[in-house]
Order: C-alpha cells, then sequence, then structure tokens
C-alpha cells in the first residue's frame, strides 16, 4: 500500500482522484478497479475519467465491471453527458447485461438532443416497453384471480336444496 490508498479491502477507493494513480493499480492488477473508477467519476473530470471507465468495464470479475458500469451510470448523472467511448461501451454491452442501469440513468439525466442515435431509439422506445409490460402484467394478474375464483367456487360444498314450496 505505498500509494496511501488501500486496495485490498476498497476502503477509500471512492474518494480516489488521481488518473495516475488509477493507472499504475491497474497496470498492478489489483482487484477493486471498478470501484476506484466510481471514485474517478465522483473526483475528476468526464475526460479524465472515461477511458479508465471503459477499460474498467473489461475486467474479469464481475462485481468489478458491474462498478465500473455504475461509474459510467454515475458520469452521467453528474455531467449530463458521457463520451463517444462510454456511449460506445454501454450501447456494447446492451440493455439486458451490466450496463441496463447505466442506461437508464443515461437516458434519464442526459438531455435528448445529446444523445447518439442509439440512445435516441431506447428512449423513444421506453415507453411503449413500458406500456406494453404493464399490459402484459394486467393480464396475468387478471388470469390468475380468475383462476383462484374458480378454485374457491370449485371447493365449495354443494347444499342442497329444499324441493317444497312456501
Amino acid at each position: 500500500m505505498a500509494s496511501g490508498w488501500d486496495w485490498e479491502s476498497g476502503e477509500g477507493l471512492l474518494r480516489l482522484d488521481d488518473p495516475g494513480e488509477w493507472d499504475a493499480a491497474f497496470a498492478r492488477g489489483e482487484r477493486r478497479i471498478g470501484t476506484a473508477a466510481i471514485g474517478l467519476a465522483f473526483q475528476c473530470a468526464l475526460a479524465d475519467a472515461s477511458p479508465r471507465i471503459v477499460r474498467a468495464m473489461g475486467v474479469a470479475d464481475p462485481h468489478q465491471r458491474g462498478f465500473a458500469f455504475t461509474a459510467a451510470g454515475t458520469a452521467a448523472r453528474l455531467n449530463g453527458a458521457l463520451t463517444p467511448e462510454l456511449y460506445a461501451a454501454l450501447r456494447a454491452e446492451g440493455p439486458g447485461g451490466f450496463a441496463a442501469d447505466a442506461i437508464g440513468d443515461t437516458l434519464t439525466f442526459v438531455p435528448f438532443r445529446d444523445l447518439p442515435p442509439w440512445f435516441k431509439w431506447r428512449k423513444a422506445l421506453s415507453p411503449v416497453t413500458g406500456r406494453l409490460d404493464a399490459w402484459r402484467l394486467r393480464a396475468g394478474w387478471a388470469i390468475e384471480d380468475a383462476g383462484q375464483f374458480l378454485r374457491r367456487t370449485w371447493r365449495r360444498p354443494r347444499t342442497k336444496r329444499s324441493t317444497t314450496r312456501r
């Protein structure tokens, strides 16, 4: 721990503000590189943090990869923009993987006019898919409720009606 940062436990890495220190840790193969990428997103300019976040997105450890994508979402939240490299990395990962939340943050915090075409398409598509999901869920709930109703009525004991008239 010659650098002053606790790379073993990750303590304090969210305050990392030196891109050179991050580069040295990446070269040494430190384990908590994704956590440190979040620190760079908080503490450094987007131009300085962006290439390091993209490199952290390629590490083998799935937890640290997830943290790298969190760093991209954090950068979108704080700056209201991303670099072309970050847009490309998020698009390459796609909305179904680690990048789902980062893509959501990008669509929420980056103005529509500043988004690349793929992100504009995702932004336009998201209300449609949200509505379709809502309809699918409502139909599923209605079918489930109907099934519960039928099970309750079939289980009731049948009472014999009186045949005498009053």
